[in-house]
């Protein structure tokens, strides 16, 4: 019987398409079966609070943040990498799907769909995200640990019994991992990552020069000249804001030294808890890591030397895997393109029975 659902479940597949879903803090990706990554976008939904209407969702939205009426409100449904609003995320995960899905016959079913998520997130969490992933249309719904799916995307050797070491910096966590025999041997999940820097540069703004700026503009500077370990040039950029004492606007020029000063903490932060994983990891998987490297992912991981700074930290080389932001999506669309495969690698295997 179990068999027969398996192939069941096999041949349904292919009336439809598979697709996986990075839903980030910050970003949400979307990949799908033969066709690669098709979307991109904030997760941000812009929402009539008088209506209860959905007005935009992604990049629409993100364009309308600090610049809509007191009714019109725009929103991250997720915080720190977690469901914060579940109806909101149910309608964002709706829109991510019918963007890419159609069906291919009348009665075809919905698409099987992998979802990564911040690894050591409780039960009830994992099953907000499955429920509002099947509540939008999934027939099934996989979940997959966001370093884990991290590693397979940057094809690294998760499998074999040997240690690979990845950091995956995002929006609003940033997880460390120890990875070998396709399982976690050690991991730590933190909830400092790029949103938590973009804020201390706005408490920098306000507490140093009394200016008052916007999330959009504190992650402009962010990836304008921010670093986290000193630069060979140094940098500097306009900072546009409302001084508090004036009411006036007010620009003021800030430099790499500044922003560096300004997210010093929380980059001390992540640093500290890579260092704490290398002292957690067995010996022979730290000698495999020490030959390897660390790997990092993530958009928070494109912050200027951070690998410099992890490097000269821990003494073991750290490099970026190729297009960072990208490595979590891609790592979740193959396993869900191998799931035969890498069925172990899952979080949590939904409805369908294993492979046998």
């Amino acid at each position: 019987m179990k068999v027969l659902k398996r192939q069941f479940n096999k041949a349904l597949s292919y009336l439809g398409y598979d697709i996986a879903i990075d839903l980030g803090t910050a970003n949400s990706l979307v990949y799908v079966k033969d066709r690669g990554i098709v979307i991109q976008e904030p997760s941000v939904v812009a929402i009539n609070q008088k209506t209860g209407q959905v007005l935009a969702i992604g990049e629409a939205a993100k364009k309308m943040v600090g610049r809509t009426p007191a009714h019109i409100v725009a929103t991250r449904p997720l915080v720190k990498g977690v469901i914060s609003d579940f109806e909101v995320t149910e309608q964002m995960l709706k829109y991510f799907i019918s963007k890419v899905y159609k069906k291919r016959f009348l009665f075809a079913p919905g698409p099987r769909v992998i979802v990564g998520i911040p690894f050591g997130v409780t039960e009830v969490e994992k099953k907000a995200v499955r429920d509002a992933t099947l509540n939008a249309g999934a027939r099934e719904v996989y979940l997959v640990d966001e370093p884990m799916a991290a590693a397979i995307g940057a094809r690294m050797e998760v499998q074999e019994a040997g240690g690979n070491f990845i950091v995956d910096i995002g929006g609003g966590t940033t997880e460390v991992a120890v990875i070998s025999l396709g399982g976690v041997v050690y991991a730590k999940s933190l909830r400092t990552a790029g949103d938590k820097l973009s804020e201390d540069i706005i408490d920098f703004a306000q507490d140093q020069f009394k200016l008052l700026i916007g999330e959009r503009t504190a992650e402009a500077v962010k990836i304008g000249i921010g670093s986290a370990y000193p630069l060979k040039e140094k940098r500097a950029i306009p900072l546009r804001g409302r001084n508090i004492v004036t009411g006036l606007p007010e620009e003021i020029m800030v430099t790499d030294t500044d922003i560096r000063k300004a997210m010093q903490k929380s980059v001390k932060m992540i640093v500290d808890e890579v260092k704490n994983t290398v002292e957690e990891t067995p010996p022979e998987l730290l000698a495999d890591i020490m030959a390897r490297g660390i790997y990092m992912a993530g958009g928070g991981s494109l912050l200027r030397e951070l690998d410099t700074l992890i490097t000269k930290e821990t003494k073991i080389p750290t490099k970026l895997v190729e297009d960072p932001m990208t490595a979590v999506v891609r790592g979740a669309g193959l396993v869900l393109e191998n799931l035969d495969e890498l069925y172990e690698v899952l979080a949590e295997t939904g409805d369908m029975e294993p492979p046998k």
